[in-house]
């Protein structure tokens, strides 16, 4: 399956205008982690935080929902997330986990449950919220597109970033002003490129755009325990939903971006493996 294996795929969006204020899409993440908070399901959670202007994304620990809104929306750079993991058990104490990981970090993650080494972190792992991810950038490419290719005077003069309908996105004032995804091409982190991972497929639950009309997010519940979170906001009224096939551009989509991942980073895989170039394990 070139979604991975899920319990079900549905159209979602958070109920609580906070969220959606500063959300990217339907909030769901966001809304995941701040139900699971006040339930006590999690005691904090590690996300990409930004502590000023300049969009680079710093590992941070949450442990309110006020602390989940203020990190909330998508940075392209990646985050070391998995480095705030003993800082989240040991300094803040935290026995009830949550993560907001890429794929790959979702697999670092899986990983780390499997073996006895890391235990003593890893067992703490209580809810893993994956976000779909194409490929990632590093913070020079993003200023690369701000300044040489969109006209502004700086990247910090971007309110927020996205990806959609062909293209990358930079809002300013209001406006968004969208550089072609072919163009970024060349300028993504290396590893990503031999990345087969699209939704994120190890996570509890995978949510992103992808899918669902704007506003909406596309979430895959995966686990047991992602599935009991994501339906218990759900009955809370917390977060809304609507089936995929009723609407577009629907997951087809997903699945077409998925596929076509998996086809050409595979193909790049080989090569490198020719070369006798070393690939990571696949989880």
């Amino acid at each position: 399956m070139v979604l991975g294996t899920y319990k079900e795929a549905i159209s979602a969006r958070s109920t609580d205008s906070k969220i959606l204020d500063v959300s990217q899409d339907g909030g769901i993440v966001s809304a995941l982690l701040c139900y699971a908070l006040d339930e006590g399901i999690i005691e904090g959670a590690v996300v990409a935080g930004t502590p000023d202007e300049d969009w680079r994304p710093i590992p941070t620990v949450v442990t309110s929902s006020d602390e989940v809104i203020a990190a909330a929306g998508t940075k392209y750079s990646m985050s070391p997330t998995l480095a705030a993991l003993k800082e989240a058990t040991r300094q803040y104490g935290l026995e009830k986990l949550g993560v907001v990981a890429t794929p790959c970090q979702v697999q670092g993650l899986r990983k780390a449950q499997a073996y006895p080494f890391s235990r003593f972190v890893a067992d703490k792992i209580k809810l893993i919220v994956g976000i779909y991810c194409m490929e990632n950038f590093p913070m020079a490419s993003l200023d690369t597109f701000a300044t040489a290719k969109l006209g502004f005077d700086s990247l910090t003069d971007a309110t927020k970033m996205d990806i959609g309908k062909g293209k990358f996105w930079l809002t300013k004032d209001g406006e968004d002003t969208g550089l072609a995804i072919k163009e970024t091409h060349g300028y993504e982190q290396a590893g990503c490129n031999i990345c087969m991972d699209y939704v994120a497929e190890w996570a509890d639950v995978s949510t992103g755009s992808v899918g669902s009309p704007d506003g909406w997010s596309t979430v895959l519940t995966r686990t047991d325990d992602g599935e009991t979170v994501f339906k218990a906001a759900v009955d809370a009224g917390l977060i809304e939903t609507k089936p995929m096939d009723e609407v577009k551009p629907g997951l087809g989509l997903l699945e077409k971006l998925a596929k076509g991942k998996k086809d050409k980073n595979g193909k790049e895989r080989e090569k490198r493996a020719q070369m006798g170039l070393p690939l990571p394990v696949e989880y």
